[in-house]
């Protein structure tokens, strides 16, 4: 089944022309079934390239989703025009009363802030707070699952001597987990952070168990079983070429330091980079989606009842 997007949303034509198949909303509400409600909490700055990332990934599976694009109200972007936020973005306040099977919060490039002097902060507690009763499973990325640990379970990120950029190989520490289910024992992901979790922290909580780690950055991908949570703090959802993007707007920033390792062709960054993480990033959010829709209620307003 596709995946329901608004009919004049970006992401529209770009999926269909790479093969994913999408629907519009008079196309999807002729059909017998109940879609899974699948929310994106975008972050990021440059708000329609990060949605398309998503949608791409959780419109791969044989399930239809319909998607709804959240935005914080607390917060002015200045890279996403406001026709395009007020055609396809809701608030929290839009969707209060609301439930929903699955909720995705994407990174964001605050991560040298501490959480409290983050400006939105005050209103992500209260979308998290939300979430434990009003979502199935949530999965952060990035600085979003860091807020999510921090939130939830008091772990706090560390600052790192400098930056995390490139390509690093990780580890497959379980490999009968469902969310790891197609993986390879050893793969590869694209990491972006100054920040980082230790692995000491993650294990003094006895909710958390770590899926995906690396001898060089850590842990990459962390479960919460009991609160079907999942913490990603890497970004398998990037496009071939995002990780030059940042590389670039750093330099133009003056911000003095090696190309992304691994990435570029003899590191050389006039080469085209290959994907070579596409197939994981798939099958994650693909076992993600499997997952929900195995647990979820098929009443939907019965998701955070005992």
């Amino acid at each position: 089944m596709p995946i329901k997007i608004p009919r004049n949303l970006p992401a529209f034509e770009i999926l269909q022309d790479e093969g994913v198949m999408v629907m519009s909303s008079q196309l999807a509400e002729k059909q017998d079934i109940r879609p899974l409600q699948i929310a994106l909490l975008n972050l990021m700055p440059e708000k329609i390239k990060t949605e398309t990332q998503f949608a791409r990934l959780i419109g791969a599976t044989p399930l239809q989703i319909e998607l709804t694009l959240l935005k914080m109200s607390t917060h002015i972007s200045k890279n996403t025009s406001n026709e395009h936020l007020k055609n396809f973005y809701k608030t929290f306040h839009d969707i209060s009363e609301k439930k929903f099977d699955g909720l995705i919060i994407t990174g964001a490039p605050i991560e040298l802030l501490d959480y409290e002097a983050v400006d939105y902060w005050p209103e992500m507690q209260e979308i998290l707070t939300w979430s434990e009763k009003s979502v199935y499973s949530v999965f952060g990325v990035c600085w979003g699952a860091m807020a999510m640990l921090f939130f939830h379970n008091q772990i706090q990120k560390r600052q790192l001597s400098e930056k995390a950029l490139g390509l690093y190989r990780h580890k497959n520490k379980k490999i009968h987990s469902p969310y790891l289910r197609g993986f390879s024992d050893d793969l590869i992901v694209p990491v972006s952070r100054w920040t980082e979790i230790l692995n000491q922290d993650i294990k003094k909580q006895p909710s958390l168990e770590i899926l995906l780690d690396s001898d060089e950055v850590g842990p990459c991908l962390i479960q919460d079983e009991v609160h079907n949570r999942l913490f990603l703090l890497n970004h398998l959802e990037y496009d071939s070429t995002t990780l030059k993007d940042e590389y670039i707007r750093d330099k133009k920033k003056n911000i003095n330091f090696d190309v992304p390792k691994d990435y570029f062709p003899n590191d050389n960054p006039n080469l085209v980079p290959s994907n070579r993480w596409r197939s994981h990033a798939h099958l994650l959010y693909g076992n993600w989606i499997n997952q929900i829709y195995q647990g979820t209620p098929f009443n939907i307003e019965k998701i955070g009842l005992k």
